[in-house]
């Protein structure tokens, strides 16, 4: 499907033609349509998909065609980290560049005071379109800065990530300042419980519209250890010994065990850094520089930087745990064999961890290699396949009405036709 057969309008379109963006992704061709028409919607979908232009192209076009006010924030785009904050202003201005008296603002933290302050300028200035990481907004809330009382479009992207940052709280005091008719996208690469859960308290009735996860790139090697809970170091140890130590990242599903890992990784005088929710954005963001910029070897981390993290160099995964969700081991893992690079991934299968296993087997359909433990660790548990989980996932519901209450219908619901240029 092709973005002219939408009700996008002209001005969103001369940009998109700009860009040579013709055809939408999948992603794209589900949500914008609902988006339009103005259903609250959940969509699931991977990092890469086109989600950023999966709502901010409907969202930018009925801000455009009007009847919104004037002297109030329009939208506000919630992203977990600075990074994907500034990655979503650039869109907009891509996206925005043939819209007349459009504007927005970033804020993120991790920065100096000047750049608070520069912040602080911009909202009091006016704009209809406010990009921000939840902490920031809020310290600009509470000060006086920003009045969300007439918002029409919140935006939540990658809510998994705020989640897993410890954002709930924030999101939820933001949400109490909103009005009730206000509309609500969220973007989600996965749909666990307190995603769902997040989901029916912010959320009316929404359309979701999801992506199925894409299976890893061939290029990776994956393979498997069974082993208990104790030889794991064991393994680490042996794995460093026999093969290339940089560029290694350790996934562990709970920051209380990275920081063990990370302890444990140091005492063997292995070159690591932790990253974690208890790190500051300061923190977090001095760990993956040094870790970008080779000054690291190990990155120990919980999945925080499982998705939306450009490293193209990372020669091996490891899964110090085996994923809860099928569709996690594939983000985790798909931080390696980048940019026709070849990668390794290895997971480590503790005999409470096999059913999950059995799950991402099934995801992917094929077998993962079972690696023999080094002989000094001993015996190995027997790998025992699980039956497959019923799902306790229930069904959505649609909403078609196709009134926005805050819209002009009249400009809005206009069908564009084709476009020729002069």
């Amino acid at each position: 499907m092709n973005f002219e057969e939408t009700y996008l309008n002209d001005n969103i379109l001369d940009a998109l033609d700009d860009m040579r963006f013709e055809k939408m992704t999948p992603i794209q061709e589900r949500c914008i349509p609902e988006i339009l028409d103005g259903h609250d919607l959940i969509g699931v979908a991977q990092t890469g998909t086109g989600k950023t232009a999966a709502y901010l192209l409907p969202v930018l076009s009925m801000l455009d065609d009007g009847g919104f006010p004037k002297d109030a924030v329009n939208c506000v785009v919630m992203a977990p980290t600075r990074e994907l904050a500034q990655q979503i202003d650039q869109a907009m201005q891509g996206f925005g560049y043939y819209l007349n008296g459009i504007s927005s603002v970033a804020v993120y933290g991790g920065n100096d005071g000047s750049r608070f302050d520069q912040e602080m300028r911009g909202l009091k200035m006016g704009a209809d379109v406010i990009i921000a990481t939840p902490g920031r907004l809020l310290s600009h809330i509470r000060m006086g800065h920003v009045d969300l009382s007439r918002l029409s479009f919140f935006i939540l992207d990658e809510a998994d990530r705020m989640l897993d940052m410890g954002f709930s709280d924030d999101i939820l005091q933001i949400a109490k300042l909103l009005p009730k008719d206000h509309q609500t996208i969220m973007f989600s690469a996965t749909m666990p419980e307190k995603i769902q859960q997040l989901a029916r308290t912010l959320l009316n009735n929404p359309i979701e519209a999801k992506i199925a996860v894409s299976k890893p790139a061939e290029k990776i090697q994956q393979s498997a250890y069974m082993c208990y809970e104790p030889q794991k170091l064991g393994i680490i140890r042996h794995l460093f010994k026999a093969g290339e130590l940089r560029r290694v990242i350790i996934f562990s599903g709970k920051k209380d065990k990275v920081k063990d890992i990370t302890k444990e990784l140091q005492r063997m005088h292995i070159n690591c850094s932790q990253m974690h929710s208890d790190l500051s954005q300061q923190e977090r963001d001095e760990v993956m520089y040094r870790f970008k910029a080779g000054q690291v070897d190990v990155l120990v981390a919980t999945d925080i930087v499982a998705r939306g993290i450009d490293i193209d160099d990372i020669l091996m995964v490891i899964n110090y745990d085996v994923p809860r969700d099928a569709e996690d081991y594939v983000h985790r893992i798909g931080r390696t064999a980048r940019a026709q690079r070849d990668g390794v991934a290895i997971t480590f299968v503790s005999d409470n961890d096999m059913r999950y296993f059995s799950e991402i087997e099934r995801f992917l359909e094929r077998s993962i290699t079972k690696n023999s433990l080094p002989e000094e660790l001993g015996e190995a548990p027997e790998y025992k396949v699980s039956p497959p989980r019923k799902s306790t996932r229930g069904r959505g519901g649609r909403r078609r009405s196709g009134y926005h209450p805050r819209r002009n219908k009249g400009k809005n619901n206009r069908k564009h036709q084709n476009k020729k240029k002069e």
